[in-house]
Protein backbone atom coordinates (compact mmCIF):
# COMPACT_ATOMS: atom_id res chain seq x y z
CA UNK A 1 0.00 0.00 0.00
CA UNK A 2 1.17 3.36 -1.06
CA UNK A 3 0.04 6.68 1.38
CA UNK A 4 -0.40 9.94 -0.66
CA UNK A 5 -0.39 13.10 1.17
CA UNK A 6 -1.51 16.46 -0.06
CA UNK A 7 -3.92 18.61 0.75
CA UNK A 8 -5.03 19.28 -3.02
CA UNK A 9 -7.96 16.34 -3.20
CA UNK A 10 -7.77 16.70 -6.81
CA UNK A 11 -4.73 16.09 -6.88
CA UNK A 12 -4.69 12.93 -4.46
CA UNK A 13 -7.87 11.20 -6.24
CA UNK A 14 -5.74 11.09 -9.33
CA UNK A 15 -3.05 9.40 -8.29
CA UNK A 16 -4.96 6.98 -6.31
CA UNK A 17 -6.34 6.14 -9.76
CA UNK A 18 -3.24 5.93 -11.57
CA UNK A 19 -1.91 3.68 -8.56
CA UNK A 20 -5.29 1.21 -8.84
CA UNK A 21 -4.27 0.89 -12.70
CA UNK A 22 -1.14 -0.18 -11.74
CA UNK A 23 -2.72 -2.83 -9.65
CA UNK A 24 -1.28 -0.65 -6.34
CA UNK A 25 -3.06 -0.09 -3.17
CA UNK A 26 -2.97 3.88 -2.65
CA UNK A 27 -4.88 5.51 0.40
CA UNK A 28 -4.94 9.43 0.82
CA UNK A 29 -4.55 11.96 3.42
CA UNK A 30 -4.60 15.69 3.88
CA UNK A 31 -1.77 16.62 5.80
CA UNK A 32 -3.73 17.46 9.07
CA UNK A 33 -5.27 14.01 8.42
CA UNK A 34 -2.50 12.14 8.00
CA UNK A 35 -1.10 13.49 11.28
CA UNK A 36 -3.94 12.04 13.46
CA UNK A 37 -3.83 8.53 11.69
CA UNK A 38 0.40 8.28 11.48
CA UNK A 39 0.60 8.80 15.19
CA UNK A 40 -2.65 6.71 16.66
CA UNK A 41 -1.56 3.39 13.64
CA UNK A 42 -0.25 0.50 15.20
CA UNK A 43 3.32 -0.71 14.12
CA UNK A 44 1.59 -3.90 12.10
CA UNK A 45 -0.63 -1.27 9.94
CA UNK A 46 2.59 1.06 9.11
CA UNK A 47 4.15 -2.07 8.39
CA UNK A 48 2.25 -2.26 5.30
CA UNK A 49 2.75 0.74 3.87
CA UNK A 50 5.47 0.47 0.88
CA UNK A 51 6.08 4.04 0.41
CA UNK A 52 4.78 7.95 1.60
CA UNK A 53 4.41 10.10 -1.38
CA UNK A 54 4.34 13.52 -0.61
CA UNK A 55 2.89 16.21 -2.92
CA UNK A 56 3.42 20.41 -2.84
CA UNK A 57 2.59 21.17 0.48
CA UNK A 58 3.60 23.61 3.27
CA UNK A 59 4.40 20.82 6.09
CA UNK A 60 6.15 18.25 3.80
CA UNK A 61 9.46 18.81 6.05
CA UNK A 62 7.44 18.43 9.22
CA UNK A 63 5.64 15.11 7.82
CA UNK A 64 8.91 13.49 6.73
CA UNK A 65 11.18 14.02 9.85
CA UNK A 66 7.74 12.54 11.71
CA UNK A 67 7.75 9.51 8.92
CA UNK A 68 11.33 8.62 9.43
CA UNK A 69 10.45 8.33 13.13
CA UNK A 70 8.46 5.21 13.01
CA UNK A 71 8.66 3.96 9.05
CA UNK A 72 11.60 2.33 7.22
CA UNK A 73 9.14 2.90 3.75
CA UNK A 74 11.13 5.25 1.05
CA UNK A 75 9.31 8.70 1.42
CA UNK A 76 9.05 10.63 -2.15
CA UNK A 77 7.99 14.05 -2.49
CA UNK A 78 6.75 15.52 -5.91
CA UNK A 79 7.69 19.17 -6.73
CA UNK A 80 5.43 21.30 -9.09
CA UNK A 81 8.53 23.35 -9.74
CA UNK A 82 12.36 22.91 -9.55
CA UNK A 83 13.97 24.55 -6.89
CA UNK A 84 17.95 24.27 -5.22
CA UNK A 85 17.35 25.60 -2.01
CA UNK A 86 13.58 23.44 -1.43
CA UNK A 87 15.18 20.24 -2.03
CA UNK A 88 17.88 20.63 -0.48
CA UNK A 89 15.69 21.11 2.67
CA UNK A 90 13.74 17.86 1.77
CA UNK A 91 16.51 15.73 1.32
CA UNK A 92 17.62 16.86 5.07
CA UNK A 93 14.15 16.14 6.41
CA UNK A 94 14.93 12.37 5.57
CA UNK A 95 12.80 12.30 1.96
CA UNK A 96 14.68 9.47 -0.12
CA UNK A 97 13.93 10.55 -3.72
CA UNK A 98 12.56 14.41 -5.17
CA UNK A 99 10.58 14.32 -8.13
CA UNK A 100 9.54 16.65 -10.46
CA UNK A 101 5.85 16.84 -11.83
CA UNK A 102 3.90 15.76 -13.51
CA UNK A 103 5.36 12.01 -13.61
CA UNK A 104 3.90 8.63 -14.36
CA UNK A 105 2.72 5.89 -11.32
CA UNK A 106 4.71 3.86 -13.00
CA UNK A 107 7.77 5.92 -12.89
CA UNK A 108 7.25 6.37 -8.79
CA UNK A 109 6.45 2.20 -8.45
CA UNK A 110 10.30 1.75 -10.03
CA UNK A 111 11.75 4.35 -7.81
CA UNK A 112 10.11 3.11 -4.74
CA UNK A 113 11.49 -0.46 -5.88
CA UNK A 114 15.52 1.27 -6.35
CA UNK A 115 15.22 3.10 -3.22
CA UNK A 116 14.17 -0.12 -1.64
CA UNK A 117 16.68 -1.65 -3.32
CA UNK A 118 19.72 0.35 -2.28
CA UNK A 119 18.58 0.68 1.30
CA UNK A 120 18.67 -3.33 2.06
CA UNK A 121 21.25 -4.73 -0.21
CA UNK A 122 22.45 -7.45 1.59
CA UNK A 123 18.80 -8.82 2.49
CA UNK A 124 16.56 -8.44 -0.69
CA UNK A 125 16.22 -11.84 -1.04
CA UNK A 126 14.80 -14.67 1.22
CA UNK A 127 16.23 -17.89 0.75
CA UNK A 128 14.07 -21.27 1.10
CA UNK A 129 15.65 -24.16 -0.35
CA UNK A 130 15.47 -23.72 -4.01
CA UNK A 131 13.13 -20.78 -4.26
CA UNK A 132 14.09 -17.06 -3.69
CA UNK A 133 12.02 -14.87 -3.07
CA UNK A 134 12.78 -11.11 -3.59
CA UNK A 135 11.28 -7.89 -1.88
CA UNK A 136 11.47 -5.53 -4.16
CA UNK A 137 8.98 -6.13 -6.53
CA UNK A 138 10.67 -8.68 -8.85
CA UNK A 139 9.49 -12.30 -9.73
CA UNK A 140 10.61 -15.01 -7.25
CA UNK A 141 12.90 -17.64 -8.44
CA UNK A 142 13.06 -21.66 -7.95
CA UNK A 143 16.93 -23.15 -9.02
CA UNK A 144 17.44 -19.70 -10.69
CA UNK A 145 14.42 -19.94 -13.33
CA UNK A 146 11.99 -17.27 -13.08
CA UNK A 147 8.65 -17.75 -11.86
CA UNK A 148 6.51 -15.52 -13.18
CA UNK A 149 3.80 -14.40 -11.21
CA UNK A 150 0.47 -11.85 -10.80
CA UNK A 151 0.90 -9.08 -8.73
CA UNK A 152 -1.34 -9.66 -5.80
CA UNK A 153 0.16 -13.16 -5.91
CA UNK A 154 3.88 -12.04 -5.60
CA UNK A 155 2.93 -9.84 -2.71
CA UNK A 156 1.20 -12.80 -0.57
CA UNK A 157 4.68 -14.49 -1.42
CA UNK A 158 6.72 -11.74 -0.25
CA UNK A 159 4.98 -11.07 2.75
CA UNK A 160 4.70 -14.44 3.94
CA UNK A 161 8.39 -15.54 3.11
CA UNK A 162 9.54 -12.02 5.50
CA UNK A 163 7.11 -13.66 8.00
CA UNK A 164 8.28 -16.80 7.71
CA UNK A 165 9.34 -17.64 11.60
CA UNK A 166 5.67 -17.00 12.88
CA UNK A 167 2.09 -17.39 11.49
CA UNK A 168 0.09 -14.30 10.13
CA UNK A 169 -3.34 -14.09 9.70
CA UNK A 170 -5.40 -13.37 6.56
CA UNK A 171 -6.29 -9.73 7.87
CA UNK A 172 -2.67 -9.26 8.06
CA UNK A 173 -2.01 -10.50 4.54
CA UNK A 174 -4.66 -8.52 3.35
CA UNK A 175 -3.77 -5.21 4.88
CA UNK A 176 -0.32 -5.60 3.23
CA UNK A 177 -1.57 -6.30 0.29
CA UNK A 178 -4.57 -4.30 0.05
CA UNK A 179 -3.62 -1.58 2.14
CA UNK A 180 -6.05 -0.61 4.98
CA UNK A 181 -9.25 1.36 3.38
CA UNK A 182 -9.93 -0.75 0.58
CA UNK A 183 -13.62 -0.78 1.20
CA UNK A 184 -14.36 -1.87 -2.30
CA UNK A 185 -12.62 -5.99 -1.77
CA UNK A 186 -13.55 -8.49 0.90
CA UNK A 187 -10.46 -9.82 2.83
CA UNK A 188 -11.86 -13.67 1.90
CA UNK A 189 -10.34 -12.56 -1.59
CA UNK A 190 -7.30 -13.33 -0.44
CA UNK A 191 -7.29 -17.40 0.45
CA UNK A 192 -8.34 -17.25 -3.33
CA UNK A 193 -4.97 -15.78 -4.33
CA UNK A 194 -3.35 -18.13 -1.99
CA UNK A 195 -4.98 -21.24 -3.28
CA UNK A 196 -4.00 -19.78 -6.73
CA UNK A 197 -0.37 -19.72 -5.39
CA UNK A 198 -0.26 -22.88 -3.06
CA UNK A 199 -1.39 -24.31 -6.63
CA UNK A 200 1.92 -22.85 -8.77
CA UNK A 201 4.27 -23.02 -5.92
CA UNK A 202 3.33 -26.92 -5.16
CA UNK A 203 4.11 -27.65 -8.95
CA UNK A 204 7.49 -26.21 -9.60
CA UNK A 205 8.90 -27.17 -5.64
CA UNK A 206 7.11 -30.44 -5.13
CA UNK A 207 5.93 -30.25 -2.41
CA UNK A 208 3.51 -27.22 -0.54
CA UNK A 209 5.01 -24.68 1.29
CA UNK A 210 2.33 -23.13 2.41
CA UNK A 211 1.06 -23.98 6.03
CA UNK A 212 -2.62 -23.19 6.64
CA UNK A 213 -4.20 -24.07 10.35
CA UNK A 214 -7.46 -22.76 11.28
CA UNK A 215 -7.72 -19.82 13.64
CA UNK A 216 -4.09 -19.43 13.70
CA UNK A 217 -3.15 -18.04 9.95
CA UNK A 218 -0.51 -18.98 7.25
CA UNK A 219 3.04 -19.71 7.33
CA UNK A 220 5.57 -20.29 5.02
CA UNK A 221 7.65 -23.44 5.13
CA UNK A 222 11.12 -25.35 3.72
CA UNK A 223 10.15 -28.24 2.67
CA UNK A 224 12.02 -29.75 5.64
CA UNK A 225 9.65 -27.83 7.77
CA UNK A 226 6.39 -29.28 5.47
CA UNK A 227 7.57 -32.51 5.95
CA UNK A 228 8.10 -32.32 9.42
CA UNK A 229 4.72 -30.76 9.32
CA UNK A 230 2.78 -33.81 7.74
CA UNK A 231 4.63 -36.51 10.05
Amino acid sequence: MIIFVDDRTDVTEAYRASFGREGVSAASFSPSDFDSWFHSTSGPDLAAVEAFILGDFTQRETVARAIKTRSEAPAIALNDATGLESTLKLFAAGVDDVVRKPVHAREIIARIGAIRRRAAPSSRAADVGELRVFNDGRDPEVGGRRLVLPRRERRILEYLAANRNRRVSRNQIFNAVYGLFDEDVEESVVESHISKLRKKLRNTLGYDPIDTKRYLGYQFLSREQATSEAA
